[in-house]
Protein backbone atom coordinates (compact mmCIF):
# COMPACT_ATOMS: atom_id res chain seq x y z
CA UNK A 1 0.00 0.00 0.00
CA UNK A 2 1.33 3.43 -0.97
CA UNK A 3 1.79 5.55 2.16
CA UNK A 4 4.07 8.26 0.80
CA UNK A 5 1.39 10.91 1.31
CA UNK A 6 0.85 11.68 4.99
CA UNK A 7 -2.39 12.55 6.72
CA UNK A 8 -2.63 15.45 9.18
CA UNK A 9 0.71 16.64 10.57
CA UNK A 10 -0.81 16.56 14.08
CA UNK A 11 -3.66 14.04 13.79
CA UNK A 12 -5.52 15.00 16.96
CA UNK A 13 -5.24 18.79 16.90
CA UNK A 14 -5.63 19.11 13.13
CA UNK A 15 -8.71 16.84 13.11
CA UNK A 16 -10.23 18.86 15.97
CA UNK A 17 -9.60 22.16 14.16
CA UNK A 18 -11.03 20.81 10.92
CA UNK A 19 -14.06 19.37 12.72
CA UNK A 20 -14.74 22.79 14.25
CA UNK A 21 -14.47 24.36 10.77
CA UNK A 22 -16.93 21.83 9.28
CA UNK A 23 -19.32 22.33 12.21
CA UNK A 24 -19.11 26.12 11.81
CA UNK A 25 -19.68 25.82 8.06
CA UNK A 26 -22.77 23.63 8.53
CA UNK A 27 -24.24 25.89 11.23
CA UNK A 28 -23.54 29.08 9.23
CA UNK A 29 -24.36 28.11 5.64
CA UNK A 30 -22.34 29.84 2.97
CA UNK A 31 -19.72 31.17 5.37
CA UNK A 32 -16.28 30.23 4.11
CA UNK A 33 -14.10 28.42 6.64
CA UNK A 34 -10.42 27.48 6.51
CA UNK A 35 -9.48 23.90 7.30
CA UNK A 36 -6.17 22.36 8.26
CA UNK A 37 -4.72 20.58 5.26
CA UNK A 38 -2.34 17.62 5.19
CA UNK A 39 1.19 18.69 4.18
CA UNK A 40 1.23 16.71 0.91
CA UNK A 41 -1.55 15.08 -1.09
CA UNK A 42 -1.95 12.70 -4.00
CA UNK A 43 -2.79 14.38 -7.31
CA UNK A 44 -6.51 14.95 -7.81
CA UNK A 45 -7.41 15.68 -4.18
CA UNK A 46 -7.85 19.21 -2.89
CA UNK A 47 -6.55 20.11 0.58
CA UNK A 48 -10.10 20.91 1.78
CA UNK A 49 -11.57 17.63 0.51
CA UNK A 50 -8.70 15.70 2.12
CA UNK A 51 -9.31 17.50 5.41
CA UNK A 52 -13.05 16.74 5.30
CA UNK A 53 -12.37 13.07 4.58
CA UNK A 54 -9.80 12.76 7.39
CA UNK A 55 -12.19 14.50 9.77
CA UNK A 56 -15.53 12.83 9.00
CA UNK A 57 -14.85 9.47 7.36
CA UNK A 58 -13.76 6.36 9.25
CA UNK A 59 -14.04 2.58 9.14
CA UNK A 60 -17.81 2.72 9.74
CA UNK A 61 -18.50 5.33 7.04
CA UNK A 62 -19.36 4.12 3.52
CA UNK A 63 -17.73 6.35 0.90
CA UNK A 64 -18.35 6.65 -2.82
CA UNK A 65 -15.08 7.79 -4.35
CA UNK A 66 -14.11 8.59 -7.92
CA UNK A 67 -10.81 10.42 -7.72
CA UNK A 68 -8.17 8.07 -9.08
CA UNK A 69 -6.11 5.18 -7.73
CA UNK A 70 -3.63 7.28 -5.73
CA UNK A 71 -6.44 9.10 -3.94
CA UNK A 72 -8.21 5.78 -3.31
CA UNK A 73 -5.03 4.30 -1.79
CA UNK A 74 -4.55 7.41 0.39
CA UNK A 75 -8.17 7.30 1.63
CA UNK A 76 -8.01 3.54 2.21
CA UNK A 77 -4.84 3.93 4.31
CA UNK A 78 -5.83 7.03 6.32
CA UNK A 79 -9.60 6.52 6.73
CA UNK A 80 -10.02 2.76 6.43
CA UNK A 81 -13.55 3.25 5.11
CA UNK A 82 -15.53 0.88 2.92
CA UNK A 83 -15.93 1.98 -0.70
CA UNK A 84 -19.46 1.61 -2.10
CA UNK A 85 -21.37 2.53 -5.24
CA UNK A 86 -24.78 2.92 -3.58
CA UNK A 87 -25.84 3.93 -0.09
CA UNK A 88 -22.78 6.08 0.64
CA UNK A 89 -22.80 8.41 3.63
CA UNK A 90 -20.20 10.62 1.90
CA UNK A 91 -19.56 11.05 -1.80
CA UNK A 92 -16.46 12.45 -3.48
CA UNK A 93 -17.27 11.91 -7.13
CA UNK A 94 -17.25 14.78 -9.64
CA UNK A 95 -19.84 12.96 -11.75
CA UNK A 96 -22.36 12.57 -8.92
CA UNK A 97 -25.68 14.40 -9.04
CA UNK A 98 -27.71 15.32 -5.98
CA UNK A 99 -30.82 13.47 -7.11
CA UNK A 100 -29.02 10.13 -7.50
CA UNK A 101 -27.55 10.13 -4.00
CA UNK A 102 -29.05 8.61 -0.86
CA UNK A 103 -31.62 11.09 0.51
CA UNK A 104 -32.60 9.22 3.68
CA UNK A 105 -36.14 8.12 4.49
CA UNK A 106 -39.13 9.67 6.23
CA UNK A 107 -38.19 7.65 9.32
CA UNK A 108 -34.46 8.38 9.03
CA UNK A 109 -33.84 11.58 7.04
CA UNK A 110 -30.41 11.90 8.67
CA UNK A 111 -29.26 9.03 6.45
CA UNK A 112 -29.10 11.45 3.50
CA UNK A 113 -25.64 11.57 1.93
CA UNK A 114 -23.17 14.42 2.07
CA UNK A 115 -21.62 15.36 -1.26
CA UNK A 116 -18.05 16.68 -1.04
CA UNK A 117 -17.90 18.90 -4.11
CA UNK A 118 -14.58 20.32 -5.26
CA UNK A 119 -14.91 23.75 -6.91
CA UNK A 120 -12.41 26.34 -8.16
CA UNK A 121 -13.13 29.18 -5.69
CA UNK A 122 -15.42 30.36 -2.88
CA UNK A 123 -16.08 34.02 -2.03
CA UNK A 124 -18.50 35.58 0.45
CA UNK A 125 -19.71 38.27 -1.95
CA UNK A 126 -22.05 38.38 -4.91
CA UNK A 127 -23.11 35.12 -6.45
CA UNK A 128 -25.87 32.97 -5.00
CA UNK A 129 -28.42 34.25 -2.49
CA UNK A 130 -28.68 31.83 0.43
CA UNK A 131 -31.63 31.75 2.84
CA UNK A 132 -32.62 29.38 5.60
CA UNK A 133 -31.67 28.23 9.10
CA UNK A 134 -28.40 29.73 10.31
CA UNK A 135 -28.79 32.85 8.15
CA UNK A 136 -30.39 36.00 9.54
CA UNK A 137 -31.81 37.45 6.31
CA UNK A 138 -29.69 36.28 3.41
CA UNK A 139 -26.07 35.48 2.74
CA UNK A 140 -24.22 35.75 -0.57
CA UNK A 141 -21.78 33.15 -1.82
CA UNK A 142 -19.95 33.17 -5.13
CA UNK A 143 -18.98 29.67 -6.20
CA UNK A 144 -16.66 29.38 -9.17
CA UNK A 145 -16.61 25.99 -10.83
CA UNK A 146 -19.93 24.53 -9.65
CA UNK A 147 -21.42 22.02 -12.10
CA UNK A 148 -23.72 23.51 -14.75
CA UNK A 149 -27.33 23.55 -13.53
CA UNK A 150 -26.33 23.09 -9.89
CA UNK A 151 -28.79 25.68 -8.53
CA UNK A 152 -31.73 24.09 -10.37
CA UNK A 153 -30.69 20.66 -9.13
CA UNK A 154 -30.38 22.09 -5.61
CA UNK A 155 -33.99 23.31 -5.83
CA UNK A 156 -35.12 19.76 -6.67
CA UNK A 157 -32.98 18.40 -3.82
CA UNK A 158 -34.40 20.97 -1.37
CA UNK A 159 -37.98 20.09 -2.40
CA UNK A 160 -37.44 16.60 -0.91
CA UNK A 161 -36.60 18.08 2.52
CA UNK A 162 -36.11 16.61 5.09
CA UNK A 163 -35.04 13.72 2.86
CA UNK A 164 -32.24 15.43 0.96
CA UNK A 165 -28.50 15.65 0.43
CA UNK A 166 -26.09 18.06 2.16
CA UNK A 167 -23.10 19.53 0.30
CA UNK A 168 -19.67 20.61 1.47
CA UNK A 169 -17.99 22.83 -1.15
CA UNK A 170 -14.19 22.57 -1.20
CA UNK A 171 -11.79 25.05 -2.82
CA UNK A 172 -8.11 24.98 -1.94
CA UNK A 173 -8.00 24.78 1.86
CA UNK A 174 -11.41 26.42 2.33
CA UNK A 175 -14.90 25.03 2.67
CA UNK A 176 -18.49 26.26 2.70
CA UNK A 177 -21.49 24.11 3.52
CA UNK A 178 -24.92 23.88 1.97
CA UNK A 179 -27.18 22.04 4.43
CA UNK A 180 -30.30 20.48 2.94
CA UNK A 181 -32.58 23.05 4.64
CA UNK A 182 -30.99 25.89 2.64
CA UNK A 183 -32.66 27.73 -0.24
CA UNK A 184 -30.40 28.97 -3.06
CA UNK A 185 -31.28 31.55 -5.71
CA UNK A 186 -29.16 32.80 -8.61
CA UNK A 187 -28.43 36.50 -8.31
Amino acid sequence: MDTRYPGFADPVLDAQASFRAVLEAMSRPGRVQAVVAPPELPPGLSPAAASVLLTLVDAATPLRLAAGTEVEAWVRFHCGCPFVCDGAAFVLDPGATLMELEAGTDEEPERGATLILEVAALEEAGGWRLRGPGIRDEHRLRVTGAPPGFVAEWARNHARFPCSVDVILCAGARIAALPRSLRIEES
